[in-house]
């Protein structure tokens, strides 16, 4: 698939950003990003301003059910935030960079730290659907970058410091949030595919030979841009099921929907943690 030049294009971000500004009058520190069902997290801030997809100039719209398309300011344990509701996906036909536009979008508006949320099928045999997984690393079996075709060079702290994406610190805070809590929280990889199939049993086999211990279909081009534009991120994973060949029955959305309502309360105070602790 060929890159969208005007993805990259200085005057789309600068209109969007204006048309933000027009409805939002100050700077988010912190970008939150919610995954499939986790959209009423938003609900847990205080004095919010919505701002459609729809009236944001080049922005992508989700064709996704559990993705409703804006981005919703507030203020959350006392820090200025920004959700992302209804994240797009490579298999919904656009773009790589487009994917990630939202991340250029929120960077411009000020935001240094990103919280990326996902709804994941758990591969690791030890996880129970419900398990909350902090990310440490991913795998890129969807081979898509939005840095493809934007004149970018390769860069070898990628390859030097394992642990570069996702920050390690905020991630240790993180998992101290969780245990005060009493949620099971563990740590893992996260393998990102295309979709929107589901993978085959075949396939999961290979991704767990592969080191993953979830599977999903985004959250890997929003850190990888956000780790080139020098944000600071941290990553979570709902388990909602196991991954195919796993468990008996067969994977749908509906499945994925019912177990992050189930989590939600306590997603919902967790979140409230990790905005918390993000810059201590």
């Amino acid at each position: 698939m060929r890159s969208d030049p005007t993805v990259y294009n200085d005057e789309v971000l600068d209109a969007a950003v204006a048309a933000v500004r027009e409805r939002v009058g100050w700077a988010p520190e912190m970008a939150l990003i919610l995954g499939s069902g986790l959209g009423r997290l938003a609900e847990a801030a205080d004095e919010t301003t919505i701002v459609p997809a729809a009236e944001i100039p080049g922005y992508p719209e989700s064709t996704v059910e559990g993705h409703s398309g804006k981005l919703v300011f507030g203020t959350l344990e006392d820090t200025r935030v920004v959700f992302v509701q209804g994240r797009v996906h490579l298999y919904e036909g656009y773009p790589v960079q487009q994917i990630a536009m939202p991340v250029r979008l929120v960077r411009a508006l000020g935001a240094e730290r990103m919280l990326v949320t996902n709804s994941a099928g758990g591969i690791n045999r030890t996880f129970e659907s419900g398990t909350l997984m902090f990310i440490t690393g991913h795998l890129n079996m969807a081979f898509a970058s939005p840095g493809v075709g934007a004149g970018e060079v390769p860069d070898r702290a990628h390859a030097d410091a394992a642990d570069s994406f996702y920050d390690p610190a905020w991630t240790n805070r993180a998992e101290q949030v969780a245990l005060d809590l009493g949620l099971e929280a563990r740590r893992g990889t996260y393998a990102w595919t295309l979709g929107p199939n589901y993978e085959t049993k075949a396939e999961v086999r290979a991704l767990e030979h592969l080191g993953a211990d979830a599977v999903g279909m985004s959250t890997v081009p929003e850190v990888l841009q956000a780790h080139k534009l020098g944000m600071t991120v941290l990553g979570l994973s709902t388990i909602t099921n196991p991954a195919a060949g796993l468990a008996a029955g067969t994977l749908d959305h509906d499945e994925v929907l019912e177990v992050s309502e189930r989590v939600r309360g306590g997603l919902m105070k967790l979140v409230r943690g990790l905005v918390r602790v993000a810059d201590e």
